[in-house]
């Protein structure tokens, strides 16, 4: 994971103009360039915008798009609503955390992929139905699970230097 560069979270708080009514917006921009917000970030936030660390800390665990866990550059986000539940959905998170060697909830050591469920993607009538980064797939099957994984990884990964 990219670690924090405090003197980007300063570049962002100021580019904010350190206003308290733009402190989402903030988090946001820090989500952004960090694909997480660590304690050390919410700490610098709340001291250039003079705002207690509660403050910031309840808006990043209050709103879902906020992490305080690093997030993978291909989040997996598998639909966990009643027709993909019924179709299979259990399974789609069971053979992930058998390929990737990660839990529900966690990223991989690699940073490429974290994994997580989501309520609903809107996409029911191709249940199974899951995320992973902006392409969403239908109709998913334990076994096309290895091919999609190969899409995301770089074509060097994993090889000796």
């Amino acid at each position: 994971m990219a670690s924090v560069c405090l003197e980007h979270v300063d570049a962002i708080v100021t580019r904010h103009r350190c206003q308290r009514d733009n402190l989402i917006g903030v988090l946001l921009d820090c989500q952004e360039q960090f694909r997480y917000l660590p304690r050390e970030l919410i700490e610098r936030v709340a001291t250039r915008m003079v705002v207690p660390v509660s403050t910031v800390l309840g808006i990043a665990t209050f709103y879902r798009g906020f992490s305080l866990k690093p997030v993978g550059v291909y989040p997996i986000a598998v639909c966990t609503g009643t027709a993909c539940h019924v179709l299979g959905a259990p399974k789609l998170v069971e053979a992930f955390e058998r390929d990737l060697h990660i839990k529900k909830g966690d990223t991989t050591d690699d940073g490429f992929f974290s994994l997580h469920g989501i309520n609903c993607l809107g996409f029911c009538g191709q249940a199974p139905a899951l995320r992973i980064g902006e392409d969403m797939y239908g109709r998913v099957t334990q076994t096309k699970i290895p091919r999609m994984l190969r899409r995301y990884k770089p074509k060097d990964a994993g090889k000796e230097a």
